[in-house]
């Protein structure tokens, strides 16, 4: 009976751990996305929304650095402490279309869906 109690606990400290990890994530990317959005108000306004945003959440604001458009957030839950980033998107790097290979080994779509070797 005392193994049972024992795992049971265990079990129950570690979905704890588990719910307080995810609430801090949460917390975290959404005082990421808050102070990002006002990020070039300053970082005293945007980390003062991200204090607020977090605080809505549950959450303590462990730290807030913003870079420019980007902005960087700690927050703790229960011990639980996440990093977030945020900030404006990468433009897309485009990618170069593909040359067919030359020769008579290239196949092409032929009609009725079917392929064939030219």
């Amino acid at each position: 009976m005392g193994v049972l109690l024992a795992v049971f606990a265990a079990a129950l400290f570690m979905s704890q751990a588990v719910v307080a990890r995810h609430r801090a994530g949460g917390a975290a990317d959404l005082a990421a996305l808050a102070a990002a959005d006002h990020a070039l108000d300053g970082s005293r306004v945007a980390c003062g929304l991200a204090k607020k945003v977090a605080e809505a959440q549950g959450a303590r604001l462990r730290r807030c650095e913003v870079e420019g458009e980007v902005v960087e957030v700690v927050a703790e839950v229960g011990g639980a402490q996440v990093r977030s980033r945020a900030g404006p998107a990468d433009e897309p790097t485009p990618t170069p279309a593909p040359t067919p290979s030359p020769g008579p080994s290239a196949v092409v779509p032929a009609g009725g869906g079917r392929l064939a070797a030219v």
